[in-house]
């Protein structure tokens, strides 16, 4: 099971992250952050296999290519910030971390205009 082995990598990471913060807490950030990058280069083959299921799913339903891209860019936006968030909390930027995640937000806004203006030209063409 992969959780075990994230659980892992985390328990350790922890250890070693309340030892560092004491002594050199700009090294705790960095390797809270390397830990971070680990975990998520790990799950890159579950997010292929997402990723196929989901274009698998679409094209039976046959949905719009392009609604399907913008909902993937969506959450790659909301994970990035998100992470970015948090490692600048980690660093004691919690200032940083919401104009970081305030950014994610208006660039997740950004690009939901084009499904937004296909959905109320759908319903302008039901009235």
């Amino acid at each position: 099971m992969d959780i075990l082995l994230f659980l892992g990598i985390s328990l350790v990471a922890v250890i070693l992250l309340t030892l560092l913060r004491q002594e050199l807490p700009e090294l705790a950030v960095l390797l809270s952050t390397v830990v971070g990058v680990i975990i998520l280069l790990k799950l890159v083959g579950r997010l292929t296999e997402l990723i196929s299921a989901f274009e698998y799913l679409a094209a039976k339903a046959q949905i719009n290519e392009v609604y399907l891209e913008t909902l993937f860019k969506v959450m790659g936006v909301a994970y990035l910030a998100g992470f970015g968030g948090q490692i600048c909390r980690d660093a004691g930027e919690g200032a940083l971390a919401l104009k970081l995640e305030l950014a994610g937000k208006i660039i997740i806004l950004f690009l939901a205009v084009p499904i937004m203006v296909a959905i109320l030209e759908m319903v302008l063409r039901i009235f």
